[in-house]
């Protein structure tokens, strides 16, 4: 979009628009993504925008950072990120949020409700950090360390390591960077990275490693309102796991992006599972109480995460983000916080994926509600499930827990039946040539 160019459908000739009323149509503007092409064309009554006039925006950060706060946006347009998105979704921003929100945390309610964080490894960022990390290198001599690039995905630049040795040459390498500029040049950017403590401990499951993808919907951070969707699944390594090979990413790293290109990967089956299946998997190994445990502690770890950043993020009215967050499972059964990511792959592996993908997007629609169908009271939208709203969110056939209850949420149903055509046929009345499946 051009600067100072207007985003927004025509509003009645007073200029006013009265809350909840429908709208005849949508126009939608959206990166040339099977999936998301597909369930907006799909969407009655919504068109694709021409030139720069759309209601909706499912943008690409870099659109976000070209054009943001450059132009005229009416209330009731949406876009698909928060302006700072990144405070939670670069390594190096969520970890640092996520010490600060643990300090603040331990000061002010003591050191049990800060332990509450203790989710992610310990993490070190490069280079500014340098000196710490390799104070805490030497005091556990021998363990694995994985070193990230801050901004980047999909596995790039990622590689484990043992020697201190690793990093010196990576460190020296940036000197010369810097010296290598002349009197007048500026030196390039260096690239951040973070050092962070390998889980050589992982859960296996038929000797490999994997790791969680899960979606959260945040649709404001003032007040904090957070829904956490029922699917989702866990991408598992083509290869046996061993420490003793430490640089065989098809072993240590459980991207799709990396797998893919082993050559004995099954495009057609990928290697992933559903989180259904995964859940009903460690029930019957290690019994539904266990099992129960693991996901509430998976809830802390959502709603801590966007608290750390919940007076960091711009909050604004017309944006919204559906995050994915990636969690590796250890042997004890605790989860740990690995990532989140602004814009989680939707591009589909398989016919599963793209199932699953399309039902991800249509109740992201269908929470953001464009067409003004919700009353604003609903807890549960297809597969989506409020688990936060501006405090937490009980289920309905449940107690409430008490004052001392270790965690946050209860109305969460990660891995558990996704009944979402039936709830969508009780809560909307079809749009016209919708069907619900």
């Amino acid at each position: 979009m051009s600067k100072n160019k207007t985003a927004g459908s025509k509003v009645p000739s007073n200029g006013k628009r009265k809350e909840g009323e429908g709208r005849g149509y949508v126009r939608y503007k959206c990166p040339p993504t099977k999936t998301l092409q597909d369930v907006l064309r799909q969407r009655p009554g919504w068109l694709e925008g021409r030139d720069e006039e759309w209601d909706f925006n499912w943008c690409e950060v870099g659109w976000l950072r070209e054009n943001y706060g450059h132009s005229y946006l009416e209330d009731h347009v949406r876009i698909c990120h928060y302006r700072n998105h990144y405070e939670l979704t670069r390594k190096n921003l969520m970890v640092k949020n996520l010490k600060r929100h643990r300090k603040l945390l331990e000061r002010e309610a003591g050191a049990a409700e800060a332990a509450r964080c203790d989710f992610f490894p310990c993490t070190f960022e490069l280079p500014g950090e340098y000196h710490l990390f390799v104070e805490e290198f030497k005091r556990s001599a021998g363990g694995t360390w994985i070193m990230k690039p801050a901004a980047r995905s999909q596995g790039r630049g990622i590689f484990l390591f043992r020697k201190l040795k690793d990093i010196t040459d990576w460190r020296r390498d940036r000197g010369r960077v810097e010296e290598g500029a002349g009197p007048r040049e500026e030196a390039q950017p260096v690239e951040s990275y973070v050092a962070q403590r390998y889980i050589e401990n992982p859960y296996l499951i038929s000797g490999r490693k994997f790791d969680l993808r899960v979606y959260v919907l945040v649709t404001s951070y003032q007040p904090l309102r957070a829904w956490l969707y029922r699917d989702g699944f866990a991408r598992f390594s083509g290869t046996r796991y061993s420490l003793s090979s430490i640089d065989d990413q098809y072993a240590h790293l459980t991207n799709v992006a990396v797998q893919r290109t082993a050559p004995d990967y099954d495009h057609e089956r990928g290697c992933k599972w559903q989180l259904l299946q995964l859940r009903r998997f460690l029930t019957a190994r290690h019994g539904g109480e266990a099992v129960e445990t693991l996901f509430a502690e998976m809830d802390n770890i959502f709603i801590r995460s966007l608290q750390s950043v919940q007076k960091v993020i711009i909050n604004d009215k017309r944006c919204f983000e559906l995050y994915g967050y990636d969690i590796i499972l250890d042997q004890s059964l605790k989860p740990w916080l690995i990532e989140v990511n602004a814009s989680p792959a939707l591009n589909a592996t398989c016919q599963q994926d793209y199932e699953l993908k399309c039902r991800l997007l249509e109740d992201t629609l269908n929470v953001v509600d464009m067409e003004g169908r919700l009353t604003g009271r609903e807890t549960q939208v297809g597969g989506f499930d409020l688990m936060w709203n501006d405090g937490p969110v009980y289920r309905q056939d449940v107690n409430p827990p008490s004052s001392g209850s270790p965690f946050y949420t209860a109305n969460t149903h990660l891995g558990c039946h996704n009944d979402r055509e039936t709830q969508l046929r009780k809560l909307f009345k079809p749009l016209p040539g919708q069907k619900l499946a």
